[in-house]
């Protein structure tokens, strides 16, 4: 089964945090790491404030429904150490963001190990993120809307990397 992780960078929104981690249990994701001022679950030995931690948590837990505690999740600000492990770890990185040089979602054939970073609700993924990652997957729109909620796109994404084939 391939190993898929989720980068979830500056995502401002504790309800988009507990509907990704709540998407990532349910497709078998392998660990979220949860990057930049992204809101996380409380964690033993937690540095904020504790009426601050506990009102973040709540948040989360009320689209998480649980997940937090259920799938590996970890905390770090510094985006690229957490790129810089998972590149030794041999995962390919692929960016979910609209750029001139992205290709359709249904066009990537996904490596055994994926990990996938997905950006703000609303900067998305600035240039020097994107130049780090192997690709960059977009997602077609057919509607007036320009772009998907960042959960849905990350759940369209993640089951697109588990069950597509490798074969083009």
């Amino acid at each position: 089964m391939r190993q898929i992780v989720v980068i979830a960078h500056n995502i401002r929104s504790t309800h988009n945090v507990g509907a990704l981690l709540r998407t990532c249990d349910g497709l078998g994701i392998n660990k979220v790491y949860l990057t930049g001022y992204t809101p996380y679950p409380k964690q033993a030995a937690d540095k904020r404030l504790p009426h601050l931690s506990t009102k973040i948590d709540k948040q989360i837990h009320k689209t998480a429904l649980g997940a937090e505690n259920s799938l590996p999740w970890e905390h770090n600000e510094n985006i690229l150490d957490v790129l810089g492990v998972l590149k030794e770890q041999g995962y390919k990185v692929a960016a979910l963001e609209q750029s001139k040089n992205s290709i359709a979602l249904a066009d990537f054939r996904p490596p055994e190990k994926t990990a996938l970073l997905l950006g703000s609700e609303v900067e998305g993924l600035d240039s020097k993120l994107l130049s780090l990652a192997s690709a960059t997957l977009e997602i077609p729109m057919f509607g007036e809307k320009e772009s998907f909620n960042v959960v849905q796109a990350a759940a369209m994404a993640l089951y697109h990397l588990r069950f597509a084939s490798n074969v083009g």
